[in-house]
């Protein structure tokens, strides 16, 4: 099973249009962001040259998924992290011996399926009742990358001058279909592929504001 990450532009001919087809989303987003004493997601005015489209921006499995967020929960906690081929079923365990680092982290608490990261600085990933009814937990875009700079050395990632990001799907992939694993090959092969497309997307959300929607 995989998933698709896209790029939102949060600019004003978009957000602002009665047909917006986020616009139920930022609305939820808002009052979550308010609930917890933080600004709204940030809608700046549109500057001509600009690309105002939504656009894909990555896609992976989300088997490959849980191994990097495997990876960082062990260097999180201190442990060896080393190569696993899969996890053999074993992700939900993984996730209650680490309940309280993983609902911590912008990398790991997150639906595989759905949700966004949104270009707001927060600590932890922000969590209501609306947002687990929907898209589940809302993260930072801010957070995400930090996270993903942690994990980079121990990916054999030099989080200062990355390799260059898989190319983005030239169309949306469907929910069965395997994608392919692109790299050298070699240990943490599948891990590294899911961290330059979402370092990829964070470095992107943050330098054009948008925001990071999983499909």
């Amino acid at each position: 099973m995989a998933c698709d990450l896209w790029l939102v532009p949060l600019v004003d001919v978009l957000c602002q249009r009665p047909d917006n087809p986020f616009s139920e989303e930022l609305a939820c987003y808002d009052q979550a962001l308010a609930e917890a004493g933080l600004p709204p997601v940030p809608v700046t005015s549109y500057v001509p040259g600009t690309s105002g489209r939504v656009a894909p921006v990555a896609g992976f499995n989300y088997a490959d998924l849980h191994l990097l967020r495997r990876a960082y929960l062990l260097h999180l906690s201190g442990l060896p992290v080393t190569p696993a081929e899969r996890l053999d079923g074993d992700y939900q365990q993984l996730l209650e011996m680490f309940e309280a680092a993983a609902q911590q982290a912008h990398l790991v608490w997150h639906f595989d399926h759905a949700g966004a990261y949104v270009p707001v600085d927060f600590p932890h990933p922000v969590v209501n009742d609306a947002l687990m009814e929907s898209g589940g937990p809302l993260g930072s875009s801010h957070g995400l990358l930090r996270e993903l700079q942690a994990v980079a050395p121990v990916l054999g990632i030099d989080p200062r001058n990355p390799p260059p990001a898989p190319a983005a799907p030239q169309r949306p992939t469907r929910l069965d279909e395997p994608l392919a694993v692109a790299g050298e090959e070699g240990p943490f092969m599948r891990e590294r592929h899911v961290w330059l497309g979402l370092h990829a997307a964070a470095t992107r959300s943050l330098a054009q504001g948008a925001m990071i929607v999983f499909s």
